[in-house]
């Protein structure tokens, strides 16, 4: 009864450093609808590892691969027939050298597109790509400040660190691997093995390092049906698996050096894809969370014993061959046997975990489970959803041949069975993706178009900007503005501002993190994520850098400034744009108007407290009130405005324009 009650407490504890099963799948549903659309572009990104499967542990990396779209690899050459060479560089996998779960790339016709040329050697005559240099090659690709880690670019962004992964992909499952259908027998389902299989695999640069070809061999990856295996995963086995992150990170690596840290997550997930397959317990459920993590670590407890962990799609590729033998392996395996000893007890040493035990020990009668899941509220569930979508709702680089093809995309997504999570998601990429087009349009005809082109293209971005403002959050409104204004129309644009600045004085908005629970409840609470996020959810602005267009031309040098420094997005605080764009077109019709929204915007810049501006956009807010103060001729109030902006945190990597700015005051 007490490791019954030690698992519902430690449940309900993972549940609220881990998520609940409606925040992991609102997690998964966001990124799963992202990338559905990213398949029209020509380069495909794809978010691996942990925070795609659902995790947000804090210190996590954010892991991605990328591959080119214009390229297959192919197991055989009969699998050309699938395949136009016109539009796809077909490579052929050769692993007639190589270690299980690793191959070589061979190019037998020779051609391919530059960039995978220019890393390519020649053996026996014919030519393969090399790994080493196709890393070396795709580096920087991403982003110019990224170094080489592993068979990835590796960079930060702020304060999240990431790692990319330039790899190729297959669509054809390798044959290597057929053991594993024939393994799937209670686990995953028929319909998640033949999604798995129609999906392929993928091909990271790094190779064995015990290979005959190391620095050319691929690693065969199964990044994509490992979420899928792990989306398979009832909620405790779930938990598991985030109970073995716990375990790994703050018990059996604490304090040791990045060089001594022989496990690695990647072991943790291969131990509970094995023990669910092998049936190791029958039943996965609250009550039985500690029997699962102990089934899992006597698994590993065992391959460290042998010194190999096989791979859960090839288990002739022994994961432990780099690194755990000899020494290494004596020494890891004492220190997990020490641990196995003391038994449930050894997870007290987990910060993350203690207080879920000690509550049960201290008072074996306590019932947690029920009581313990009510704390998630509404509210914080809905603030969970709406961060990942804003996190999520960003397209990579567009041109409108890809936004046609986006449109199109959403037509036919919207004709599918989605959840909740996947349509409110859709709905804010449309409004991101219909916003992205009308400025486009504009940039696009207005410098080239006839009169009549003109009107029409006019037409369109107007009714796509008031469809987007529909179905998006209560700051879409301003992209409305924002083109009014672009487009010389003062008063409409103010007549905008006039209805959304009512609608963000809302008692009730939910800005981030902030927000009146009680307001919020009784304004929309039981209504749905759409209607939700139509009438009381606020967005910071997203204007993007690279695309040529520049959404305010009086924040043009901001936008060149972030660009150039690998900002892809300028962030803008809902109020801060509100007032500018108050103060930019009063200018031209009514003065006073100007003053009081000049007046308003420095009250907001000088006195919030980090509810209406977040901490990280202080520095564009700081700007944005010294541009407005140039404008009106209070030259020292700009220069110290801009002072102010370079004194806080660089969130927008805008220091280069403000720099420049302070130099063109001539004070």
């Amino acid at each position: 009864m007490a490791v019954q009650n030690i698992s519902e407490s430690v449940y309900v504890g993972l549940c609220l450093k881990i998520g609940t099963p409606q925040q992991v799948a609102s997690r998964r549903h966001t990124v799963d609808i992202r990338e559905m659309l990213a398949n029209n572009e020509p380069s495909i990104m794809m978010l691996s590892g942990s925070c795609r499967e659902g995790f947000r542990l804090s210190g996590s990396d954010l892991d991605y691969m990328q591959w080119p779209n214009n390229h297959r690899v192919i197991w055989e050459f009969s699998q050309c027939q699938f395949y136009n060479t016109q539009e796809h560089a077909l490579i052929l996998c050769d692993s007639s050298e190589s270690p299980p779960g690793f191959t070589l790339l061979w190019l037998p016709l020779d051609r391919a597109y530059s960039r995978v040329m220019s890393a390519c050697v020649r053996m026996n005559g014919m030519l393969y790509i090399s790994s080493s240099k196709y890393r070396e090659v795709t580096c920087s690709i991403f982003r110019s400040d990224s170094t080489p880690h592993g068979p990835c670019s590796s960079g930060s962004d702020g304060e999240v660190e990431y790692d990319i992964a330039h790899c190729f992909v297959s669509d054809f499952w390798p044959p290597c691997a057929s053991s594993w259908i024939d393994r799937c027998h209670s686990w995953p389902p028929p319909h998640v093995v033949n999604d798995i299989i129609r999906n392929g695999c993928h091909f990271v640069a790094i190779g064995h390092k015990l290979g005959h070809h190391t620095d050319n061999e691929w690693r065969i990856s199964f990044s994509q049906a490992e979420y899928k295996l792990v989306y398979a995963m009832n909620h405790t086995q779930f938990l598991t698996y985030g109970l073995l992150k716990l375990f790994l990170k703050e018990i059996i690596n604490k304090g040791l050096r990045d060089e001594q840290k022989l496990l690695c997550s990647y072991h943790m997930k291969t131990t509970v894809f094995w023990a669910i397959q092998q049936n190791a317990l029958p039943h996965w459920c609250p009550q039985n969370l500690m029997v699962g993590f102990w089934v899992c670590f006597k698994l590993l407890l065992k391959w460290v014993y042998e010194g190999n962990c096989p791979n859960f799609f090839i288990p002739e590729n022994n994961m432990f061959l780099n690194n755990i033998y000899g020494d290494a392996q004596k020494t890891l395996f004492t220190r997990l046997y020490r641990l196995y000893e003391k038994g449930i007890a050894l997870l007290l040493h987990s910060p993350s975990i203690r207080s879920y035990i000690d509550n049960v020990l201290v008072n074996p009668k306590l019932t947690v489970f029920t009581v313990g899941l009510s704390l998630i509220s509404e509210v914080e569930l809905d603030k969970d959803i709406f961060y990942e979508m804003f996190i999520n709702d960003s397209k990579g680089t567009l041109d409108l041949r890809i936004c046609r093809k986006d449109l199109h995309a959403v037509e036919q997504l919207i004709g599918l069975p989605l959840t909740q999570y996947h349509i409110v998601m859709l709905q804010k990429l449309t409004a991101t993706i219909l916003q992205c087009t009308a400025f486009m349009l504009h940039n696009l005809y207005n410098n080239t178009g006839s009169n009549k082109q003109l009107y029409i293209v006019d037409k369109m971005a107007c009714h796509m900007l008031k469809i987007a403002a529909r179905c998006g959050c209560v700051s879409d409104m301003l992209y409305i503005a924002m083109y009014y204004y672009k487009t010389f129309r003062y008063r409409e644009a103010l007549s905008v501002i006039d209805i959304t600045k009512v609608k963000l004085e809302q008692p009730y908005l939910m800005y981030g993190c902030h927000v009146d629970r009680e307001r919020y409840i009784e304004a929309v609470g039981g209504q749905s994520l759409s209607t939700k996020m139509r009438r009381a959810v606020v967005y910071n602005i997203k204007l993007g850098n690279d695309n040529e267009i520049f959404y305010i031309n009086e924040l043009k040098p901001e936008q060149l400034s972030s660009n150039q420094n690998n900002g892809h997005v300028l962030f803008i605080p809902p109020l801060i744009l509100l007032y500018m764009l108050e103060f930019l077109c009063s200018r031209h019709v009514d003065t006073l108007r100007a003053q009081r929204a000049l007046d308003d915007l420095q009250v907001l810049v000088h006195h919030d407290q980090g509810e209406l501006i977040d901490v990280d956009l202080r520095n564009i807010s700081w700007e944005i009130l010294g541009i407005c103060q140039q404008i009106a001729g209070n030259l020292h109030a700009a220069l110290y405005s801009y002072q102010q902006s370079l004194r806080e945190y660089p969130g927008n990597k805008i220091q280069t324009a403000t720099i420049q700015r302070i130099q063109d005051l001539h004070l």
